[in-house]
Order: C-alpha cells, then sequence, then structure tokens
C-alpha cells in the first residue's frame, strides 16, 4: 500500500488549508483554540458557508448535495477540517438522518428534508435510547398505534443530546408490539413543535446541559413521516449506526490533541528537565501515537471498502472496530493530556457551554480540565457501548 498523498491529493488538500484560512470566521475559530464551545448560530453561520460551497455533506452523494469526492479526498477533507480546527457539521443531520432519509426514504422525504438538513435550515436530534433501552436499544416501548393518517405515539427518550435546540427528532417506536422485538420497529420523523413533545433537561457533572429527556404524550405524527416501511426501521437504525460509528473514531481530532501534548510537555518541567525528555512519558506517547496511525489507516480500509461495494444500505461490521479504538484513543490523550499539565488541569471554566460531545469540542479544554476529562468516558458508551461492538466484531467480522 502506497501511503503517500498523489500530486492532486496535495493540491486538494491546499485547497481546503486555504478555504479554511479564507471562509471560516476568525471569531469562531479562535473560540475552539480557546476552549470555548460553539453555540447554535456560530454552527449555522459555518454550515451555510459550507453548504454555499458545497462542501456541507461531502460524503452525500452527488445527486442530494454531495461533493462526489472519493474516499482519499473524503478522509483529507475530515482531516485538515478536524486539525485546523473547524466546527464539525451537525451529526444528527448530517450524518445520521440525512444518509438514511437518501437510502430508505421516498421522493418526496428527499425532496424536502434533504436541502434543508445540508443548509442546517432544521435542527435534528435522535430519538432511540429509553430509560430501559440503551445497549439493549431493541427493548424500547415507546409505542406508534396508526390512527388513519396518523401514527399516535406515547414513550420517552433519554439522552437526548440538544434536544432543547432541535425542530425535528427521529424516533426509533414500536409499531407491532407481538413481533419479535427487532421485527416491530419503525423509524419516523416527528416535529418537535407537535403538541405532546415535553423536553426536560439533565444536566451533567460539570453543569452543562447537552442532554435531556424526551417525553411523548399522544403525539400525531403523519403516516407520511415514515422512512421506509413499516416494522423495518431496526434495519435502518443498524445502518445509521455503522455511519455514526465511521465518524467517532475522530483521528484528525486526536492528532490535533497530540500535537498539543507534545506543544506541552516541552514546556512542562520535570526533575529538572522537560517532560517531554522523560523515557517513560514518550513511551506512553508513542504507544498512542502508533494506535492513531493504525486507526487511520483502518479507517482508510473502511471507507474504501464502502465505496467500492456501493450504497447497500448494509454498514460494514469493521466499523465497530473504529468505535472501539477511536474512543479509547480519545480517552488516552485525554489522560496524557492531564499527566502533562498536573494540578493546572484543575481550573475549571464555567461558562455558558453545552458540554456537546456533537458540537465541536476543541480539544485543549475539553481535555485539559478535569470536569472535560471525566466527561470523555463517555465516549466509549454512545454509539453502542465498546462492548457491545466487540460482540458484534466476533460475530460478524471474525464469525466466532
Amino acid at each position: 500500500m502506497d501511503l503517500r498523498y498523489t500530486s492532486e491529493e496535495l493540491a486538494f488538500r491546499d485547497e481546503v488549508r486555504q478555504f479554511l484560512k479564507d471562509k471560516l470566521p476568525a471569531e469562531i475559530r479562535q473560540k475552539l483554540i480557546d476552549g470555548e464551545h460553539m453555540d447554535k448560530d456560530d454552527l449555522v453561520t459555518w454550515s451555510r458557508i459550507l453548504n454555499e460551497k458545497g462542501w456541507a455533506v461531502p460524503h452525500w452523494p452527488a445527486e442530494y448535495g454531495g461533493t462526489g469526492w472519493d474516499p482519499m479526498r473524503q478522509y483529507i477533507y475530515l482531516e485538515e477540517t478536524q486539525k485546523w480546527p473547524a466546527p464539525q457539521p451537525l451529526a444528527f443531520g448530517v450524518n445520521m438522518v440525512g444518509p438514511v432519509i437518501y437510502t430508505f426514504g421516498n421522493a418526496a422525504q428527499k425532496a424536502h428534508y434533504l436541502p434543508r438538513i445540508a443548509n442546517l435550515d432544521d435542527w435534528w436530534c435522535q430519538g432511540f435510547s429509553e430509560p430501559g433501552a440503551g445497549s439493549d436499544l431493541a427493548s424500547l416501548k415507546t409505542k406508534a398505534v396508526r390512527d388513519g393518517d396518523h401514527y399516535i405515539v406515547n414513550g420517552q427518550k433519554t439522552w437526548t443530546t440538544l434536544a432543547q435546540y432541535a425542530d425535528w427528532i427521529f424516533c426509533l417506536v414500536r409499531t407491532d408490539p407481538d413481533a419479535k422485538k427487532q421485527s416491530g420497529i419503525s423509524f419516523l420523523l416527528i416535529d418537535m413543535k407537535t403538541p405532546g413533545i415535553e423536553v426536560r433537561p439533565i444536566v451533567t457533572i460539570d453543569g452543562g446541559r447537552e442532554i435531556n429527556e424526551v417525553f411523548l404524550t399522544d403525539v400525531k405524527v403523519p403516516v407520511e413521516n415514515l422512512v421506509g416501511e413499516e416494522n423495518k426501521g431496526w434495519d435502518y437504525a443498524k445502518f445509521l449506526l455503522g455511519n455514526e460509528r465511521i465518524n467517532i473514531a475522530r483521528v484528525g481530532m486526536s492528532k490535533q490533541r497530540l500535537a498539543r501534548i507534545r506543544e506541552l510537555a516541552a514546556k512542562e518541567m520535570s526533575s529538572g528537565r522537560p517532560l517531554i525528555e522523560d523515557e517513560r512519558f514518550r513511551e506512553k506517547l508513542a504507544s498512542v501515537e502508533i494506535d492513531l496511525k493504525a486507526l487511520e489507516l483502518t479507517q482508510l480500509r473502511v471507507v474504501a471498502a464502502d465505496a467500492k461495494r456501493g450504497n447497500t444500505g448494509k454498514p460494514d461490521p469493521a466499523s465497530s472496530i473504529l468505535k472501539i479504538k477511536g474512543s479509547e484513543i480519545q480517552q488516552a490523550t485525554t489522560h496524557l493530556l492531564m499527566q502533562v499539565m498536573g494540578p493546572h488541569a484543575m481550573p475549571f471554566h464555567s461558562g455558558d457551554m453545552d458540554g456537546s460531545n456533537e458540537l465541536p469540542i476543541e480539544p485543549d479544554y475539553a481535555a485539559t480540565a478535569a470536569p472535560g476529562y471525566f466527561n470523555f468516558r463517555k465516549v466509549s458508551i454512545y454509539g453502542g457501548s465498546n462492548e457491545i461492538q466487540k460482540n458484534i466484531i466476533a460475530k460478524a467480522v471474525l464469525g466466532l
């Protein structure tokens, strides 16, 4: 395998870097550099700049607004935006429900929702987890009963990230209570302004409000908001989660964080010399860097294989590997930063922040403040816990 970029790929990388330099508003980038979270207006502004350029949904098919880039250009773009750093798109729309709609939705759904997702006219949230259905998502109990041209939805969703901003929520609901639990689930698009929806915040340990409970009481949802076929929602959910796990790897973010670790370790003194010269610290740092390079190559293989396989609507089970190693590396880098900063990691900036895991988190603040360090323990849980992902690998990849 030739790991070097071609001259055309190098030229594309330069184009991306110049675009970021010219078009990303300085105040938005500075927020990331200073460790401040993006607010909703910041992300909307950047999303619309990208959409005007035609880069808002680069991995989508060209017919739905995508760029037509090959997997290598998609990878270069993702890495450069994470390293700059620039805000990442709202994952719930761009990486989750958007691909579900263009793969399984009908023509009217594609025409209405996809342009609005690309321009961030609609803010989406994810209605999957429930109090009794987390890792065992198929045990969900939220019901949707057909009543003429509507479904009547009753139930509760939890850990719903950024639901306080959302215009729409995509939900897994049970439409056949008598079927095997994976077989009686449907995928609904629900307007958050519909009567009967209540959002309650779940305040995190650092005082942030990134997650919520969503209660649905006799919520009327038009049947036309059903994606695909009734009782086929579990298939669509698996497809969505496969896409989510690829993006959770966040190779560019980890590269940026490791560069920051090296910079800080060159300044921090230990036993009369820079910490970067300590052999045991260097061993730890090198170990994480090696793991990150292996993850990067695995991600490239998954993306390339997906491009060759075509849009089958089935996730690559190898995406579970990306989820596991990506989250482990993110946690390892936060541990290294805590080690470098020592007592300096303790101060906590208590501004007006959401603490979101989906809005872009600036690596310095999120991984160096002690609350941020603990916050990153969750990355091995959301998107399907790492223990569940290991079972998927054993069965679908290794055939055990």
